[in-house]
């Protein structure tokens, strides 16, 4: 909360009938309007894909693509857009969140056009890049609709348990239609004829709004602690309710849908904001346990997800003379392909990640970033991903209220989570889940839902930075105040 330091001290001998002193009023600075800071982010947001569009162009075919300009234009118009409603209706939000969803959004759609030219090479070939800008104009305009319709985060909290529900409704809708061969048993997709949505994608946010709200209203009761064992301070047993009840939902949905990877996000995305809410050290501690213990539980009796943590603990396996059938050779060639990429990388447009086959734009799409980009490319991706999270995060020790606070948190923290889980899979660090690299991948539903995770947290952040209003100036008569000649013109 500002405060305003008002003085009342007189000088002595002076009579308080002739003395008029105006007081000194003292307003914290708010941030600046940093809104044309990030229009010079925005163009260079726009232009290095397109360099990267005729870099590819020029690697592939020797002349620079037919459709550059059109590509530039159509992403130079949407970014406009999103920047002047920025200006209109969240002028003192974080100037560089926008700028880096337009630059990771614009180089993946530059990666998926550069596998679409594979053409004969990858099975199953199937151009999606034209689709991939048709999604990443419906996020920009869910964006802008976030940002114009969104007047204060804190509305939000009014519907912490009806996000419950929503939420509920769509983790588990997925249970209910029939999944495909091309599938491969997970069942995390709502399919209209040629139309499919994935609604964990939206979930994430939602459950993140309950979280916070929840959080909000029981983090004293959360934090108290009934005994101390090895050094951590053990919560009381009935306050072990709701992690159980999270930690039963997420194997529930590994159950069910074999979903790895949501059923790890959402277990993880609790535990970060549990811990934040309360600072217990043992929050964190229970969280890993349960999650190992059901992790291992499902991995014994699951199929799908046995097959996918042999496939991490043997990657060559599928090159072997006698391979089995569950085989994958997916994430061997991903390695392949880092490995071939070096420090530099062989170039845009010069690697031959397509190999990769089906995945190689959607879960496997950081597999052709590091061939061609090599290590140094990869860290800058990664660094562009920590930009987000860190300003995120930033934002939530900026903003004043707690709900926003946690809500900040844990969309920065799902946004993180997100990134590792998929990373983590492609690269062998954890056994491969099935997600999406955040903006980078072909996807629509993941595409859509984190444009507007990123509105959610400008909002917050224009709250956060915006200056406190400064009281009209007041002068002293009688030891009456009332305001200056002027004030109320």
């Amino acid at each position: 909360m500002s405060t305003f330091d008002l003085s009342s001290s007189q000088t002595g001998g002076e009579s308080p009938r002739t003395k008029r002193r105006e007081n000194t009023t003292i307003t914290p600075q708010g941030a600046p309007n940093r809104r044309n800071t990030e229009l010079v982010l925005l163009a260079f947001a726009v232009v290095l894909p397109m360099l990267a569009y005729a870099n590819v162009g020029l690697a592939m075919d020797g002349k620079l693509p037919s459709g550059m300009l059109g590509y530039g234009l159509g992403m130079g118009a949407l970014a406009l857009v999103a920047h002047l409603v920025m200006r209109r209706f969240a002028p003192y939000a974080d100037p560089l969140l926008l700028p880096l969803a337009t630059l990771l959004n614009g180089l993946g759609l530059v990666m998926i056009w550069r596998l679409d030219k594979a053409g004969s090479l990858l099975r199953k070939n199937f151009p999606a890049a034209s689709n991939q800008l048709m999604w990443s104009a419906l996020g920009v305009a869910l964006f802008i609709g976030v940002v114009m319709v969104l007047k204060d985060h804190r509305i939000l909290q009014r519907y912490t348990y009806i996000s419950m529900v929503v939420a509920l409704v769509l983790l588990a809708a997925p249970a209910f239609f029939p999944s495909r061969d091309e599938d491969f048993g997970a069942k995390i997709w709502i399919r209209f004829g040629s139309f499919s949505i994935q609604p964990g994608e939206f979930a994430k946010i939602i459950l993140t709004v309950f979280f916070a709200g929840y959080l909000m209203v029981k983090r004293d009761a959360l934090a108290l602690a009934s005994r101390r064992f090895m050094g951590m301070y053990l919560p009381r047993g009935r306050d072990l309710g709701p992690i159980i009840v999270v930690w039963l939902l997420s194997i529930l949905i590994l159950v069910f849908e074999t979903d790895l990877g949501s059923s790890f996000l959402f277990f993880g995305l609790f535990v970060v904001m549990l811990y934040v809410a309360t600072e217990r050290t043992s929050w964190i501690v229970f969280g890993l346990l349960m999650s190992i213990s059901g992790a291992a539980l499902v991995a014994t009796s699951e199929p799908h997800v046995k097959t996918r943590i042999d496939a991490w603990l043997d990657p060559m396996r599928a090159f072997a003379p006698n391979p089995p059938k569950t085989a994958t050779e997916q994430i061997g060639q991903t390695l392949m392909a880092f490995g071939s990429g070096g420090t530099t990388g062989t170039g845009l447009g010069q690697g031959r990640s397509w190999l990769i086959q089906f995945a190689a734009k959607s879960d496997f799409i950081l597999g052709s970033f590091g061939e061609e980009l090599g290590l140094t490319g990869m860290m800058a991706i990664f660094l562009l991903y920590g930009l987000i999270v860190q300003r995120g995060l930033r934002t939530a020790v900026a903003t004043r209220d707690p709900f926003g606070k946690l809500l900040a948190v844990g969309l920065s923290s799902a946004f993180a989570l997100q990134v590792f889980v998929v990373a983590g899979g492609v690269t062998g660090l954890i056994p491969l889940t099935g997600m999406t690299m955040p903006f980078l991948a072909q996807g629509g539903s993941s595409l859509v839902a984190n444009w507007a995770l990123i509105a959610i947290l400008l909002k917050i952040s224009d709250s956060a930075r915006r200056p406190a209003a400064e009281p009209a100036p007041t002068t002293t008569v009688d030891g009456a105040t009332e305001p200056t000649r002027g004030a109320l013109a």
